[in-house]
């Protein structure tokens, strides 16, 4: 087997799994990549498989294959739980690791939830304690995450609350004795404090004094907690750089920070218990679970600690996601970054120490790119939009001319009621289309017929948007949006343009970091399909970084190509 470039999608899967992959890539990271799979011989059910890229994984990432089986190991000695994604088996082979996992066919919990707006009390609370049961258990298996962060927080079709993503987890019980962590690891906005200002003289990833990790567990729960409720992190990082949490420890949790004045007493009670400095002095779990806010009762949950109300929950959040026409774009809507040079390193390679300051890229890039031999182009496509099944995409002169006259049969800002009465009632089916109204609601059609949470949310991104234009006017436009942004591209020249309307498909690779100097990479892919004549399908799809930074994100870059983009009316 011949061996392929670490990280290529063409390094050749394991042949001898036992299981059969029925999709494309649904999930990426820096050096590891998720498809769907089912039985051999049957057609459900269908699972997730997690492919790590051992050679890159170590070269990117640092970890051996010992560490990746200790991931493993963790995972399958965690069993079952209904809040937690499980793991089904494991394998490897000279190029791979890979895990079969329960699949979270909900999607991404903060994929679902507007930035800078968070979520109602209800669903919040809601979340927070499916998430306080999944860790609870973890705990009571001697475990734990210390890595949770919305990237880490999935849901299922229902739409209950699945934990991910056990790479950096850790045994802090064993036969019932406690024991110290000293890794340096997390990411910044939700590491506790002790893990950042911990003594460091022999390496940087490294502290010389350990931390219970148990513990530090309960302070990224409140920090994601916060999240829920106001869209947003308390801090870019908890070290006296960041003004946010400078103020947070002057006054004793007392800060007058205007997002946590929209919180109500009870809330902010049980934050400053979880986000104590002192360790000592922080919530337990225990504490948590029998503080007042969170015994409080609510409509969506039920005796069991699931989903009571799934089509509801799933109508107001989807409700709730707006994007408005009316402001400007901003570089980034989250409170921008430290300026000190020394802050922790942008989330490039998630395994690595953050806390090191040689690891800091502050830059920003972003390469346009067709598909090619090096870069397949790989994303699933969701299952709900158009098939390109038995199109032509490589028809240059007909496609162009078809194109150019959809593009200039809807003039000014491109409404739906300006389209043919086919192409009007398939797109207003389109959950995506809801949050360009400037009052959004969700059609009757899609919560008539619903059952499941995923039948009205779907699983796929919703950072997405539909435009008459044709590939080779939009790439300019996106390209121009992402310099206003601040994310630099090279020049493209005639022939790639060419190629890429030629091709019907583009993905313009985006590595740059966030509002808080973490990692946020991604493709946005753009694809021509076909609702009664051609149009283009632009997603954003995210492989790593903070999904609610990445939302913030898609909403700038459609503000900057706001004329460009199909809204209902």
């Amino acid at each position: 087997m011949a061996l392929a470039p670490p990280g290529s999608q063409l390094a050749p899967l394991p042949s001898n799994l036992p299981f059969r992959l029925v999709s494309k890539t649904i999930g990426q990271g820096a050096y590891a990549s998720i498809r769907k799979a089912c039985p051999l011989d049957a057609p459900k059910p269908i699972i997730a498989i997690k492919f790590i890229n051992k050679e890159h994984a170590f070269r990117q990432g640092r970890l051996t294959s010992k560490q990746l089986q200790m991931e493993i190991t963790l995972h399958q000695h965690l069993g079952r739980h209904q809040n937690i994604i499980q793991c089904l088996g494991s394998g490897e082979d000279t190029l791979w690791h890979w895990i079969a996992m329960e699949l979270a066919d909900g999607g991404d919990l903060f994929d679902k939830i507007e930035a800078d707006e968070g979520v109602g009390e209800d669903i919040a609370h809601f979340y927070f304690t499916q998430m306080i049961n999944a860790v609870g258990y973890m705990h009571s298996r001697g475990i734990a995450h210390r890595d949770l962060k919305p990237e880490n927080i999935l849901l299922s079709g229902e739409g209950d609350l699945k934990l991910a993503d056990f790479g950096l987890a850790a045994l802090f019980k064993k036969d019932g004795k406690l024991r110290l962590c000293n890794t340096v690891c997390g990411s910044p906005p939700y590491i506790a404090p002790e893990i950042v200002s911990g003594r460091r003289s022999q390496r940087q990833d490294i502290l010389d004094v350990g931390y219970e990790a148990n513990i530090c567990d309960v302070w990224s729960c409140g920090v994601v907690l916060f999240v829920l409720l106001v869209g947003n992190t308390p801090w870019d990082e908890p070290t006296m750089r960041s003004e946010e949490y400078k103020e947070y420890v002057e006054t004793a949790g007392h800060t007058t920070d205007e997002l946590w004045q929209t919180l109500p007493p009870e809330i902010i009670s049980l934050l400053r218990g979880m986000l104590k400095l002192d360790p000592a002095a922080r919530f337990g779990l225990d504490e948590v679970r029998t503080h007042p806010w969170f015994t409080r009762k609510n409509p969506y949950l039920t005796s069991a600690g699931r989903l009571a109300n799934p089509v509801g929950m799933a109508t107001q959040m989807l409700s709730s996601l707006r994007i408005d026409f009316s402001r400007d774009p901003t570089q980034s809507s989250q409170r921008g970054p430290s300026q000190d040079e020394n802050a922790m390193d942008i989330d490039s390679a998630p395994r690595r120490s953050r806390a090191n300051p040689e690891n800091i890229n502050p830059l920003s890039s972003t390469q346009p790119e067709t598909p090619t031999a090096d870069m397949p182009f790989d994303w699933e496509r969701p299952a709900c939009l158009p098939s390109h099944d038995g199109v032509s995409l490589s028809q240059p002169a007909a496609a162009h001319h078809r194109t150019h006259t959809q593009s200039q049969r809807v003039s000014g800002t491109p409404f739906l009621s300006q389209l043919p009465p086919g192409t009007q009632d398939a797109l207003s089916q389109d959950p995506s289309m809801t949050q360009f109204t400037p009052t959004p609601s969700v059609p009757l059609s899609l919560t008539q017929v619903a059952r499941k949470f995923k039948d009205v949310v779907p699983s796929y991104s919703l950072a997405r948007f539909i435009s008459p234009m044709d590939i080779s006017l939009l790439v300019p436009l996106l390209a121009e949006a992402l310099h206003k942004l601040g994310v630099p591209i090279p020049a493209y020249s005639d022939d790639q343009i060419e190629d890429w309307d030629t091709a019907g498909e583009a993905s313009i690779r985006v590595k740059m970091a966030d509002g808080r100097r973490q990692g946020l990479n991604g493709h946005i892919v753009i694809e021509r399909v076909y609702y009664d004549g051609p149009m283009s399908d632009v997603r954003f799809v995210k492989a790593s970084g903070d999904p609610l930074e990445w939302r913030r994100f898609f909403k700038n870059v459609v503000l900057c190509v706001a004329d460009v983009v199909l809204r209902p009316g």
